[in-house]
């Protein structure tokens, strides 16, 4: 499981990101941090399972890989420097579905989940959702659950929205979103408790109704 050595190489790494340091750390990464991070992954995906029956994923679909794609970017350093996880059904092959989110660097932890990755006619249905029942879906996010442990719904937004939906937008601007997602940062020494598995899932857990909204939207539920 995730330790303190884990966090400790993490940031080692981020202030000696380049492939040299790393090849001379590597088989420290994979002792402290690597198979520490599927360990956890996989204990927190058994816990996830207990509310979400349908998950299929293993910690192999769910784990970003931590060498950085710099083709396109102008950030040319090789790796990143946090650990990083997808929960679906099917981990990193089905993003596109609601599911969770877990982010971890030496000095942050995120946790967060919900429609991110949402094609144009994806969109549309979730949109057509909304403004179908607006109080059943600000009823979800207005939960004390949710609000505890998220605030608000986040998401990049467009400026137009169809003539179908503009009345409705007036009294929920939701709609005018890209996105639907709910993310929070807490202290990343979480993870060094024992309860730890039980502390990221009750985070999870509280985003599942509204996760439940988006899949049955889509048709997924």
């Amino acid at each position: 499981m995730l330790n303190s050595d884990s966090l400790q190489f993490l940031y080692d790494l981020s202030q000696n990101n380049n492939r040299e340091w790393f090849t001379e750390n590597k088989k420290r990464y994979e002792k402290t941090t690597k198979k520490p991070f599927e360990a956890f992954v996989s204990a927190l995906i058994d816990r996830i399972k207990k509310f979400e029956p349908a998950f299929q994923t293993t910690a192999k679909d769910s784990i970003f890989r931590i060498y950085r794609d710099t083709r396109f970017s102008s950030d040319k350093t090789p790796y990143k420097t946090h650990l990083s996880a997808v929960f679906t059904s099917h981990g990193r092959k089905t993003m596109q579905e609601p599911g969770y989110y877990f982010q971890i660097s030496f000095g942050s932890l995120s946790i967060g989940g919900g429609a991110y990755f949402l094609e144009k006619e994806q969109l549309a249905k979730v949109r057509q959702a909304i403004a179908k029942n607006p109080k059943a879906f600000r009823k979800l996010i207005e939960a004390a659950a949710f609000t505890e442990k998220f605030g608000e719904i986040k998401g990049e937004k467009n400026k137009i929205l169809p003539a179908e939906i503009k009345q409705v937008a007036v009294a929920e601007p939701l709609l005018f979103n890209k996105q639907f997602y709910y993310m929070t940062e807490i202290d990343p020494e979480i993870v060094l408790q024992p309860d730890a598995i039980e502390a990221v899932a009750a985070y999870f857990e509280a985003g599942k109704p509204l996760n439940d909204f988006f899949r049955k939207a889509l048709g997924s539920l």
